[in-house]
């Protein structure tokens, strides 16, 4: 490999990283309002895990008939729809606001506009859950877009072309869920699901680049190893990965998502492989965020296994959503949420029993459905006990610290 593509020491490699971290250390001063709205990631942060550990177990005592509740969308479609556009939305928005401003130096929201955008979000998964539909629909299309209006300003004054496809993609998952409402309401003449799937291949693709550009070089100061990205390796993988997906999307025929997996899921396994996945073993705030990455790979070869295995491309959705998208949203609100209240970039066996729950969470999700379909139910509901145990260990921890100042109190 050359030089010019291969050391994460080159130039090219460097510009590639997006600066997450805890910011620099200021000197301390009085406290400047209220802890939860200095920034975008506490009160986002919160609701998504609050949300997270409420809305599957939630979702069955709604289907098996414990609980009545007429929510705004079908019991099934409102259960995925508020998966991506509440649980996935709030982390992305929070995560959002807090780097966009990092990267950029500019203000994001804070304060009393901060807080009119999450009680707007968390407005809308009230009206989402109890209805009618088209009040629900009015406060839940309305969140992305002034997300997207917030940081785009910030950077478009920063010239930071590189990440001009942020608000571009607030701005299509809006349309996704533009697109499940519509056919819902029976304006379009789609299936709901489309929707929900197009918007699931979108927040994955947001993964998959995010992933590349920040878990090498976690690795390489965390895990003190040399890793590398080959540009041509991260683009062939990049490209293929949202092939395969839009066609799993779109629902094309078995044979040419399978076409399209293969290669995806060839080109991720070279290019995480250079992510040097081994030097995070021991070191749960690194190998959690390689796990839940692997599960896009996982959901590609299911996907290139379908053809044979009718049963793999039913399992994919869950892969996508329980394994990598709630894999890697666990992994980084907890790093960012250290990082960013002034903390250690350190854990103990409350994360690593956390990331455990929800690997285990997957395994009953999708297993009953590939293997062991008399196990369905019971896998359900196993899976529904520890997702909601994992979030639950979440805001016991971070709830308190994300309701604090910093540590230095800037």
């Amino acid at each position: 490999m050359s030089a010019s593509h291969g050391l994460w020491a080159t130039r090219e490699s460097r510009m590639a990283v997006i600066i997450i971290e805890e910011p620099r250390r200021r000197k301390a001063g009085p406290p400047p309002g209220m802890a939860l709205f200095s920034l975008g990631l506490r009160p986002f942060y919160l609701l998504a895990a609050a949300l997270a550990a409420t809305l599957i177990p939630l979702w069955l005592l709604l289907i098996t008939g414990w609980l009545r509740l007429e929510p705004a969308l079908p019991a099934l479609i409102w259960h995925g729809h508020e998966m991506i556009f509440g649980f996935a939305a709030a982390v992305i928005v929070g995560f959002l606001f807090t780097a966009v401003g990092n990267w950029t130096g500019q203000a994001m929201p804070r304060g009393k506009p901060l807080a009119a955008l999450a009680l707007l979000w968390l407005a809308a998964r009230v009206a989402m859950l109890s209805g009618p539909h088209g009040l629900a629909a009015v406060l839940d299309l309305a969140f992305l877009p002034l997300a997207a209006l917030a940081i785009a300003p910030a950077l478009w004054r920063a010239r930071q072309r590189r990440n001009y496809f942020l608000p571009l993609m607030l701005l299509l998952l809006t349309a996704a869920n533009a697109l499940v409402h519509a056919a819902v309401a029976g304006w379009l003449a789609v299936s709901p699901p489309l929707g929900l799937h197009l918007a699931v291949a979108l927040v994955t693709m947001l993964e998959t680049v995010i992933a590349g550009r920040i878990v090498p070089g976690f690795t390489a100061s965390g895990g003190r190893a040399l890793v590398w990205r080959d540009a041509r390796v991260e683009s062939a993988a990049l490209a293929l990965t949202g092939g395969a997906l839009l066609a799993w999307a779109l629902d094309a025929s078995a044979v040419l998502c399978a076409a399209l997996a293969l290669p995806a899921a060839l080109a991720q396994i070279v290019r995480c492989q250079g992510w040097r996945p081994q030097a995070s073993l021991g070191k749960p705030l690194l190998w959690s965020l390689h796990l839940a990455h692997a599960w896009i790979l996982v959901a590609l070869l299911l996907l290139a296994a379908s053809p044979w295995w009718p049963a793999a491309h039913s399992a994919v959705l869950h892969v996508l959503t329980v394994g990598a998208m709630a894999g890697l949203i666990l992994a980084m609100i907890t790093r960012t949420a250290l990082g960013h209240t002034g903390r250690m970039l350190r854990v103990d066996w409350l994360e690593a029993t956390a990331y455990g729950a929800l690997v285990l969470a997957v395994l009953a999700r999708v297993l009953p459905v590939l293997l062991w379909p008399a196990a369905y139910i019971s896998g359900l509901w196993l899976a529904a006990l520890v997702w909601s145990f994992a979030f639950l260990l979440y805001l016991w921890r971070y709830g308190p610290i994300l309701c604090r100042h910093r540590l230095d109190r800037a």
